[in-house]
């Protein structure tokens, strides 16, 4: 087997806060391979974001202290933290959570992609840019790609926001990305969408995935391995089959009783308008 992407091991992360110090990943420990979805899941608090801003070098400076190790195709990040820099948005990429936060509202989708695009290619001329930032709006799906190139992050659906935010993630041609909730702000046929983009973007590309969710549901679809995590802590690991299937820990089974199931359908109570829309 080809080394792995990621490896993490025994990863600490210390918090400094008003009220001291605070240990908000305690010991964690994955894997990812190429072509492979990694899913960290938990409540939030837990510290699933925060292990994914750790591996990243993307914690505030002066109020984090990491130990442990991650390595990048070998390469440890914490025993070199200058190494991140020529790993970070181009052997991996961060998807943020939140994409009517995550771009600058005063600048258009064209001129934050193609930023991202000419930090992978700084030789390509202008009209290089926009024709391969078109080509990846319209790999991710965007209708219109020539025009939304032009328009402004408030022109844009949530949905949209998420596309974009995924092309410029992968505009850096990663072999891994790091997605951070993101279909947390999506209703859930707009989920749906994402969650089949990035799969159809593995297939093609072979990209590795880390992927962070409060949702068990977004696991079950898009995960190889499943960690559980509570207070920094992984309180079960697996593939996602058995994670789902039969869960070995109380935490884990209240994780998957609040997922949300339709009930019965009950004629009795239901209004006219209901029975309209049945039919």
């Amino acid at each position: 087997m080809s080394a792995p992407l990621l490896e993490v091991a025994d990863l600490q992360i210390e918090l400094i806060t008003d009220r001291g110090v605070v240990r908000a990943v305690d010991g964690v420990g994955f894997s990812i391979a190429a072509g492979e979805t990694v899913t960290i899941i938990g409540e939030s608090g837990s510290g699933k974001s925060t292990t994914a801003m750790g591996v990243l070098g993307l914690l505030p400076q002066g109020l984090a202290v990491l130990s442990g190790a991650v390595r990048f195709s070998g390469v440890d990040v914490i025993a070199d933290p200058a190494a991140i820099r020529g790993i970070r948005g181009r052997i991996a990429s961060l998807v943020p959570q939140d994409p009517m936060t995550a771009l600058s509202p005063v600048h258009t989708i064209g001129r934050q992609l193609g930023e991202a695009i000419r930090l992978r290619h700084p030789s390509l001329s202008r009209a290089e840019v926009r024709e391969k930032g078109v080509e990846l709006l319209a790999q991710v799906r965007i209708r219109r790609p020539q025009q939304q190139w032009r328009a402004y992050p408030h022109q844009l659906s949530g949905g949209m926001l998420q596309r974009v935010l995924i092309a410029i993630a992968i505009a850096a041609e990663p072999s891994l990305l790091v997605a951070d909730e993101p279909t947390s702000a999506l209703d859930v046929t707009v989920q749906a969408g994402i969650l089949d983009l990035l799969l159809d973007l593995q297939e093609r590309t072979g990209v590795g995935m880390l992927v962070i969710t409060h949702d068990l549901g977004v696991a079950r679809v898009i995960s190889d391995r499943v960690h559980v995590m509570r207070r920094g802590r992984f309180v079960e690991s697996g593939p996602v089959e058995r994670i789902v299937g039969s869960p070995a820990e109380q935490y884990t089974k209240d994780l998957l009783a609040a997922v949300p199931k339709l009930g019965p359908w009950d004629e009795d109570t239901a209004t006219t308008d209901d029975r309209e829309v049945r039919r």
